[in-house]
């Protein structure tokens, strides 16, 4: 079990490679990856119940103690992202079927992988925590009404479905994983050292289904798609940090939410695409759990060396003779 534990460590910490070596392996064998297509849901629902294995009340906690501050982060997620989406889809042209998927992924809540990052950036890891798992409870409403709002006009949207769909693959595992922690405290707590093996097997498993599903379409605008992507969570980051700034939290603060708000949960955006609309327009989110990893990782590295002038003062406090 201990070299279980340790194999899955060294899978959680090298993510970013695992999805891109998936993603190349589901562009040159399409044929091999998209028979998982049907398999989206299911992965992601087991995603989902890992997630629920590792919350605790004191997530929650934090809501309460600083609500001002979780606030900031949620409302950051759910306006910045989807306003920048739905700009970018005016501003570059693009078939309705990716504007419909660039939208529907910044309507997503955060990611898991933005806990990790804010780690290792040295940020708030409390305050990211507590905005991942309010995010993730209020996306089965939130999610599809914003879909709704700026999506219907390049393809249907069934509001209500999508709806029952987040509630099936998010809200219902997550409960189950909470209460399995509640039931069989010994059981989780000897499973939870190989969640990240878990985590990241389901997620380059959705990224590969869906590149091998359109491969034909990353061909021939897939440059496009990932210039949107790049630009997206790019910009989702530095608007997430001013927006923070703006609101005089601090500088672990600010680096939580700038990457609470640039990474995105892109597992689900790619299995809501592709079961509501097609699976090119789930490209977007397969593109984008590539990318934020990378990106993530470079900005953690970044933020590590920034300090605010309390650290600073302090560190020339305890420096002195």
């Amino acid at each position: 079990m201990k070299s279980l534990a340790t194999f899955s460590s060294f899978v959680g910490k090298t993510f970013a490679v695992w999805v891109i070596l998936f993603a190349v392996l589901g562009f040159f064998f399409p044929d091999v990856f998209k028979q998982i297509v049907p398999w989206i849901v299911t992965l992601l629902a087991i995603i989902m119940f890992g997630m629920g294995l590792t919350i605790s009340v004191d997530d929650f906690r934090e809501v309460v103690k600083r609500p001002f501050d979780v606030a900031i982060g949620v409302a950051a997620q759910f306006i910045v992202m989807p306003l920048l989406a739905v700009l970018l889809t005016m501003l570059i042209p693009m078939p309705p079927e990716v504007a419909a998927g660039v939208i529907l992924v910044g309507c997503c809540p955060g990611g898991t992988s933005s806990n990790v990052m804010t780690y290792l950036s040295k940020g708030d890891v409390a305050l990211s925590v507590a905005c991942t798992s309010v995010t993730t409870l209020a996306a089965p409403i939130v999610t599809p009404f914003l879909v709704w709002l700026f999506a219907s006009q390049f393809l249907p949207v069934d509001a209500m479905a999508m709806f029952i769909s987040i509630v099936k693959v998010v809200l219902l595992p997550l409960a189950l994983g909470f209460a399995l922690q509640k039931l069989a405290p010994t059981v989780v707590r000897a499973a939870v050292p190989a969640l990240p093996l878990v985590s990241v097997l389901g997620i380059v498993l959705i990224v590969a289904a869906v590149v091998g599903a359109s491969k034909g379409a990353i061909v021939q605008s897939g440059l496009m798609i990932f210039a949107v992507v790049v630009l997206h969570n790019g910009l989702g980051y530095l608007l997430g940090f001013f927006a923070a700034r703006a609101c005089g939290l601090s500088l672990a603060k600010r680096k939580a939410i700038a990457i609470e708000v640039g990474m995105q949960n892109s597992g689900l955006g790619a299995a809501l695409a592709n079961a509501y609309f097609s699976p090119l327009a789930a490209v977007p989110s397969a593109i984008f759990s590539v990318w934020h990893n990378i990106s993530g990782a470079l900005l953690a590295s970044y933020f590590a060396r920034q300090v605010d002038a309390d650290d600073k003062a302090a560190r020339v406090a305890t420096t002195k003779p």
